[in-house]
């Protein structure tokens, strides 16, 4: 009886412990206090429930439009439209190119076509799961990493690196011969039709796998799962399923050209991409990053961070926010726009596009203080490189910049013309991606370079591809 009583007794601590953590009715009672309901309390409870939290927290004494001058501008042409799609770092790439390829051959408002890199995109970030799927093949369905294949098994977002390497792949063509399409404006359709095919397409590969028996005649002995007769019918079925994703993108988006004419002669689009551009993408630029939660001066690679199987993941080396500023005024005064990517939606004033860290003040709206700095929202996931422009203006004053334009692709009604005016202090907290030329790239950070790169898992908070 003692004994059992004593069990009693161990068990009733057990669950009083287990539920010190909980919400008691005495606790509740303090915590209510939080809410005074007095004359201010009111006045913003009535306020808050009819009007955008963003609009009663702009700062009247930060309102005046910013100064529009800037000491360095880069020469562009245009306002590119990436409308309802997440495709603003296939945007801001090729208007990098394209700022490159009017400055060279004077071709007035000339604009690449971003459908024609966004199809094979799409085709290649399709085989990039499937394949990723058959490689992974091992691993329970509940791991890690299978379990954020299936969760991100295609998307609209991307990098500068898939940039390079769809372009070295597959080429260049002007707009106008492979125009937008509805579905490559207003993409959420299409993409959600494409995840659910590759998604059954990854269950089915896994299991082909695992049953051992592929397309097998009936009769016919069971072959080894690790065997290699296996794997080739795994690719041949891979194959099948990507002839499907060709279909439906050919149905959305139009079938891709494989020459064209220009200018009175017939040519690849890869000749096109040769003959306009003519250097190497893949190993001309440099990706830096600016992510004060890691080490500085070294490089890092993140996994699965890339639109091709046979690609390139983001490499970038890691450097305080003050040396990427040298390089990007350097490219600047070169008359060279750069790929930049940033937490676009942080205090930005969409109506003025200025990017301002006093454009709101939510800790006087709510009564809270909101304390962290960069390295810890980055830590937290409450920061990250969420969108990408072109970085094409900065003002210098007194030999240091006081703020920065970037060329977006929200229409030219966005913003301020169409651009993103950030004041200095912006860019230092919710800067992440820049990405230059190899030629502004100081020795000492090209010697960086040579490291073996520090591999980030996909799930780390540095992967967001840029929509």
């Amino acid at each position: 009886m003692k004994r059992l009583l004593t069990i009693a007794f161990a068990l009733l601590s057990v669950c009083a412990a287990a539920q010190t953590g909980g919400i008691t009715p005495e606790m509740l009672s303090r915590i209510s206090q939080g809410w005074k309901g007095d004359a201010a309390d009111k006045a913003l409870r009535n306020a808050a429930g009819q009007v955008p939290l963003n609009t009663l927290a702009v700062n009247a004494e930060n309102a005046a439009m910013i100064d529009t001058e800037f000491s360095d501008r880069v020469k562009t042409r245009g306002i590119t439209d990436q409308k309802q799609s997440g495709r603003c770092w296939l945007f801001t790439g090729l208007n990098v190119l394209r700022a490159a390829a009017i400055q060279k051959h004077d071709l007035g408002d000339f604009q690449f076509s971003q459908n024609y890199s966004f199809f094979w995109d799409q085709l290649e970030k399709a085989n990039l799961f499937l394949q990723a799927v058959i490689d992974t093949r091992t691993q329970p369905i509940d791991s890690r990493e299978v379990e954020w294949l299936f969760e991100h098994p295609i998307g609209d977002g991307g990098t500068f690196t898939g940039v390079a390497n769809l372009v070295t792949k597959y080429g260049l063509v002007p707009a106008d011969v492979m125009p937008e399409t509805l579905s490559a404006n207003s993409t959420s359709q299409m993409s959600g039709h494409l995840r659910t095919l590759l998604r059954q397409d990854g269950l089915r590969l896994r299991d082909m796998w695992e049953q051992g028996m592929i397309n097998a005649p009936r009769g016919a002995a069971k072959l080894s799962k690790h065997s290699d007769t296996v794997l080739a019918l795994l690719q041949k079925e891979k194959e099948g399923m990507l002839k499907d994703v060709y279909h439906v993108l050919a149905l959305c988006l139009g079938v891709p050209p494989t020459e064209f004419e220009w200018k009175g002669k017939t040519v690849t689009p890869v000749q096109f991409y040769k003959d306009l551009l003519g250097y190497d993408l893949e190993g001309g630029y440099v990706m830096l990053m600016n992510d004060p939660s890691r080490e500085y001066g070294k490089v890092y690679e993140i996994q699965y961070d890339r639109h091709m199987y046979d690609g390139q993941n983001w490499v970038y080396v890691n450097l305080p926010v003050e040396r990427i500023k040298e390089m990007a005024i350097e490219s600047i005064k070169a008359d060279v726009a750069m790929y930049f990517s940033c937490d676009v939606g942080k205090f930005l004033d969409r109506k003025r596009g200025v990017a301002d860290l006093n454009n709101f003040d939510y800790g006087s709206l709510l009564g809270v203080d909101f304390t962290m700095d960069k390295k810890q929202r980055i830590q937290t996931h409450a920061s990250g490189s969420s969108h990408a422009m072109t970085l094409i203006a900065v003002d210098i004053k007194d030999g240091k910049p006081q703020k920065w334009m970037v060329e977006n692709s929200w229409g030219a009604k966005s913003g301020y013309k169409g651009n993103i005016i950030m004041t200095d202090g912006w860019f230092d907290e919710y800067m992440f991606r820049l990405v230059v030329e190899r030629r502004f790239v100081p020795a000492d950070v090209l010697e960086m370079l040579k490291q073996e790169p520090v591999m980030l898992p996909a799930w780390d908070p540095m992967y967001l591809p840029e929509e």
